[in-house]
């Protein structure tokens, strides 16, 4: 048998952080096993999907490697197989037609609740034999005892009592398919054997066994993962963290890190921390993720990131992180250490938009100095920073050797700690307390800037 995957999107927002691990962990399940991964499209909502947001999730999960094995389907186009199969189960006695209104139903559901009971639909139409019209609803005919065992690979078997079960809508009164009858269908039609999902989802799986036996279909293989949560436990949204996945794309995420800390969401193996997509499926095993919701930590992805990004080759750094430093417009035609000062910022920020942000002091001009900063060392400082631009002046070879070297004598001759000598003039000439070391951010702002920027340092102190 070949084991075929899918992921199953509705095109009615951008692709979620969420599910891009869904769609991870099938493709990494379908290739570590030699199957098929394949997409659909869910779109039968047709007010909210559109074209666009079904191109980004295409697009995206393209970039990310994770490309279908076929064309996505999409179930817009589908609706005679959903009408096919809804008729053979009317044939078959398996399904029938209802006309409670929704009147007689919300007043049903009302007196259960009242009564302490699960609201369920009461099957007054099962065995009245309606025929189809204009008011009447497609049900299935749910077996009334008895179980539905769902093997799943993460949590075991799960166990649903048929009692517990009502009779489902299989079609509206418009005559449009529902989502669990789509959702059999599809996965028959597209030779499916493996539904990975979020326990989301867990519910729907008793009620679409149903319909697969109603039609005899063969079973399928399931896992539900946990939800991707924020650090409050909950489940994951825009107030914990962007949830899209362009966002932390335009943040300057590396596809790989994302990939790389999506599927430690629930999955680990021992103690490595990094990998890429082809590790994952070498390693990844199904039956060892977790069931307790996997908190997305951001902090964790900032380190990942600086992992992936040390990975890189000079070249492949400095092309991958242009886009970040043209979109801030800086002009840096007549800045001659380009190469030098990008791979000397490759590790000072977590993502390529901080890195681009932080040569902002070396290409263009910054506005402020860091408050905490200039409180902690900038007051008081003139001596060193004078000093310092008495040593930049006079330096007659004009090279990181020598200018470590000036530095640390008049660090000796002062009697100053590391950071009393080397913070005051950092954010003198970078408004922060981080960047590389001090004698290569001094060559990497040149002289004549340097000498510029200790000048307003000592205006500011002056006036402040």
């Amino acid at each position: 048998m070949t084991v075929i995957t899918r992921f199953a999107p509705s095109p009615t927002g951008t692709l979620h952080i969420g599910g891009v691990r869904t769609a991870l962990f099938n493709y990494v399940y379908a290739k570590q096993n030699k199957g098929l991964f394949l997409i659909r499209i869910e779109d039968t909502d047709q007010e909210r999907s559109k074209k666009e947001y079904e191109k980004n999730i295409l697009d995206s999960l393209n970039d990310l490697g994770l490309k279908p094995d076929n064309e996505p389907v999409h179930q817009s186009k589908r609706t005679d197989l959903y009408t096919k199969a809804a008729n053979s189960l009317i044939e078959s006695g398996k399904a029938y037609y209802c006309n409670c209104s929704k009147e007689r139903l919300d007043e049903m559901r009302t007196a259960q609740q009242k009564a302490g009971l699960k609201p369920q639909y009461d099957g007054q139409c099962r065995d009245l034999n309606l025929p189809k019209s204009d008011n009447t609803v497609l049900r299935l005919k749910t077996p009334l005892t008895g179980q539905v065992v769902v093997k799943d690979f993460i949590r075991g078997e799960i166990i649903f009592e048929n009692s517990e079960l009502d009779d489902l809508i299989l079609l509206r009164s418009n005559g449009s398919p529902t989502y669990h009858l789509c959702n059999v269908i599809d996965d028959y039609d597209q030779e499916v054997t493996t539904v990975i999902r979020g326990e989301d989802h867990i519910s729907n799986t008793p009620r679409q066994i149903h319909i697969q036996e109603a039609l005899d279909y063969p079973s399928l293989e399931y896992a539900h993962l946990p939800l991707v949560l924020g650090e409050d436990k909950k489940r994951l949204s825009k107030r914990h963290a962007a949830t899209s996945l362009d966002e932390y794309k335009e943040m300057g995420y590396l596809d790989v890190s994302i990939i790389n800390t999506l599927a430690r969401l629930g999955w680990s193996k021992g103690d490595n921390e990094v990998f890429n997509l082809e590790d994952l499926i070498r390693d990844f095993k199904i039956n060892d993720v977790q069931k307790a919701g996997a908190v997305f930590d951001l902090t964790k992805l900032d380190w990942v990131n600086t992992q992936h990004l040390s990975k890189l080759d000079p070249t492949t750094f400095k092309k991958t992180l242009i886009p970040f430093i043209d979109k801030l417009k800086f002009d840096y035609s007549q800045y001659d250490q380009m190469d030098e000062l990008i791979e000397a910022m490759r590790s000072v920020k977590p993502n390529l938009s901080l890195i681009a942000e932080a040569l902002k002091p070396y290409l263009d001009n910054f506005n402020n100095y860091d408050e905490k900063g200039v409180k902690k060392f900038l007051i008081g400082s003139e001596e060193v920073l004078n000093r310092v631009k008495m040593l930049i002046e006079s330096l007659n070879n004009w090279n990181e050797a020598e200018i470590s070297k000036g530095l640390e004598a008049i660090q000796a001759e002062l009697d100053l700690s590391t950071p009393k000598m080397n913070q005051p003039v950092r954010i003198a000439l970078t408004g922060s307390t981080q960047s590389p070391s001090l004698s290569l951010t001094i060559k990497l702002i040149g002289r004549s800037k340097s000498i510029k920027l200790l000048d307003n340092a000592l205006t500011y102190l002056s006036k402040n």
